[in-house]
């Protein structure tokens, strides 16, 4: 499959069968995850009611978020990013947690988990704390990430995951809008503390980055990314991304709900991907070193046993023993 260096490329293939795979490449300078969902329930919209106009109108004024002067007393430099390149290297290698992982054979490790697997998982949080199924996955995700890799107890890693703002600033932003509308959170520790600490800590962790991005927060990361020598601090950093939310699995073009959705690969970046026909249900997709995958899915997988509920892979069903 081949798709250029462009703005958007769209393919379908039709089979004899009836069925159909369709598969969009859209350059994140075009849009973000809920900019292409909009187009594409659009499209899908138009593609079985052709004369109807479409559900939701793009609004495409991007300067709502121009960059405004924030309040003094925030940081020059939001914890996700770096004016410099962060040379953490790790203590074997004379490379970053990041480079590292990218120059090995990767594998993805592929999980998905149920409301009852993720109703135990939030059990496991000890002393008890209201949390979302993004915070807990995500901690737990990220505590199992740096436990497979066996880090060096003092090396300061980090959890990226993106955040809608449409409705976080003020004014709040127009139903519609088309563009990128998201900024990253940042939750950062040291391994061992992520380690050796209990899921309520890390949950704590993720709670707090999400709360710091107010009104005044964002305007502060819209005007440091008018820096272009700023970049995303991807050195010793764990990046989330949630389609789970996005709705993608619940396009019809005509010819019925779809069987998977899902990437055309899979990368060292985590994605938390719906399930068709279970939207309850979330599948956690990461690439990892073909040495430390098994250990990935061990330490995925064992708060569960406590529950006699297994965590299932793709495809399987879940067992209760």
């Amino acid at each position: 499959m081949y798709f250029c260096f462009c703005l958007q490329s769209l393919q379908v293939t039709k089979f004899r069968c009836g069925g159909m795979i369709i598969c969009t490449a859209i350059n994140h300078y075009l849009c973000d995850g809920i900019g292409t969902s909009q187009f594409q329930h659009a499209w899908a919209h138009l593609t079985r009611n052709p004369t109807d106009s479409v559900p939701i109108t793009p609004f495409h004024s991007r300067h709502v978020f121009n960059p405004r002067s924030p309040s003094s007393h925030l940081p020059l430099v939001h914890p996700a990013f770096t004016k410099n390149a962060n040379n953490q290297t790790l203590k074997d290698h004379n490379l970053t947690l990041n480079e590292y992982l990218q120059s090995q054979p990767l594998v993805p490790a592929s999980l998905t988990y149920t409301a009852a697997n993720i109703h135990s998982l939030k059990s496991q949080c000890v002393p008890s704390l209201k949390c979302t199924t993004f915070e807990i996955l995500a901690s737990h995700t990220w505590r199992s990430w740096a436990k497979s890799l066996d880090l060096e107890p003092s090396l300061e890693v980090k959890l990226l995951f993106s955040m809608n703002i449409r409705n976080k600033i003020t004014p709040k932003i127009p139903k519609g809008y088309y563009a990128n509308g998201f900024v990253l959170g940042c939750a950062k520790t040291n391994i061992k503390e992520l380690v050796d600490g209990n899921l309520h800590y890390v949950v704590k962790l993720v709670q707090d980055a999400k709360s710091s991005l107010t009104d005044d927060s964002i305007s502060g990361i819209l005007s440091l990314l008018e820096d272009k020598n700023v970049s995303t601090d991807l050195a010793t950093s764990l990046v989330i991304s949630q389609w789970s939310k996005l709705g993608l699995e619940s396009l019809d073009f005509g010819e019925g709900m779809p069987l998977h959705m899902g990437p055309v690969s899979s990368d060292i970046y985590c994605l938390f991907l719906p399930i068709i026909g279970d939207s309850s249900a979330i599948r956690v997709l990461v690439s990892l070193p073909k040495s430390v995958v098994s250990k990935f899915e061990y330490y995925m997988n064992t708060f569960l046993e406590t529950n006699n509920v297994l965590a299932t892979k793709i495809g399987e069903k879940c067992e209760f023993v």
